[in-house]
């Protein structure tokens, strides 16, 4: 979902996608993987008017439309935040409302959306490509939402193609997953990772770091690069909190220090169960706490990853999960 270069991996499962036949896909696997930006690939060489076995030519009418987010015949659902972040147009009625300030803009994939979506599938295609569909995340459609979708996915259009793309397919409605054809997005080596991280102009030492962040995703890694973190806050943030040191987030959003204390929570359990660490090198960590308060501070994360988006203040919700940490780090039982 950046700007970045297209990822070989990203290439590889895109000719391999286009070689096959379906009006339906979905496209699964953890965050960071490149489900949209495949999704994009693909919906741009269904509509190219000189499409290859490498997808869209990338210099027709086609695709300048897409380049610009204002093709007749691409349809693009995602959360209303998502899409002002991302610089795709709301329809008309949604962008006066949220201008009016009658409403701020959905985290969900609303419904009024997807039933515009289901009335332009029903359309005759403007250029003659036919059209295309993409939903991402599609985990953000809840069950009203997903259900309008439904019957259009079990009864398509003739020239109407879909990409679902989804971090989370188990939370998709069975029904849903069942008229697609699957995808699970492929994990690349660390080398190639590494290279293409390095083609963005982000050291070695550097991108190894960021990728032990991010967990092994490409994608979140660069993610991270462009937000500024340093590999050496990340790797002094695990002892920094154990001590109660809140300036080790405090330029951070609630929902952001709670990814990442999350991300130490994890490596702390797996220390605890003889396992190695993922995000932190094993010197950067504190000294693992019994299973029972880890389990207990990763329990108490999780709720509050329900509610990070809107705290009653960030900075008194930032102070509070410092010192939840430090308690569950230093629990002598």
């Amino acid at each position: 979902m950046s700007d970045a270069p297209l990822a070989p991996w990203i290439a590889a499962q895109r000719d391999t996608l286009l070689a096959q036949r379906g009006h339906a896909w979905l496209l699964q696997g953890p965050s960071g993987m490149g489900q949209f930006g495949l999704a994009l690939e693909m919906v741009r060489a269904w509509l190219c008017d000189a499409p290859t076995a490498h997808g869209a030519c990338g210099q027709c009418g086609s695709c300048h439309g897409i380049d610009v987010h204002v093709h007749a015949d691409l349809c693009v659902l995602m959360p209303e935040t998502q899409m002002i972040e991302l610089g795709w147009p709301l329809p008309e009625k949604a962008q006066s409302e949220i201008d009016d300030k009658k409403r701020k803009p959905s985290r969900e994939i609303r419904v009024e959306a997807m039933r515009d979506a289901v009335e332009f599938s029903q359309r005759t295609s403007a250029r003659g490509r036919g059209k295309a569909v993409l939903v991402y995340p599609a985990e953000q459609m809840n069950h009203v939402t997903a259900n309008a979708l439904l019957k259009t996915l079990e009864e398509p259009p003739g020239d109407v193609r879909f990409v679902l793309a989804t971090e989370a397919a188990h939370e998709l409605l069975p029904t849903i997953r069942s008229r697609c054809m699957g995808h699970t997005m492929q994990w690349p080596e660390e080398p190639e990772m590494l290279a293409w991280l390095q083609s963005q102009g982000i050291a070695q030492d550097v991108a190894l770091s960021l990728l032990r962040a991010s967990g092994g995703r490409p994608e979140d890694a660069l993610a991270l690069a462009k937000s500024g973190r340093s590999p050496q806050a990340w790797s002094l943030f695990p002892k920094a909190v154990a001590r109660g040191d809140v300036s080790a987030i405090s330029d951070w959003t609630p929902p952001q220090a709670i990814e990442a204390l999350q991300k130490l929570c994890h490596d702390l359990m797996s220390v605890q169960a003889g396992a190695d660490p993922r995000y932190f090198a094993l010197a950067d960590l504190p000294k693992a706490p019994a299973m029972l308060p880890l389990t207990r501070w990763a329990k108490a994360l999780s709720q509050q990853a329900r509610t990070a988006d809107h705290p009653f203040n960030a900075g008194l919700m930032l102070e509070a999960l410092v010192a939840q940490a430090k308690n569950a780090i230093n629990s002598k039982n």
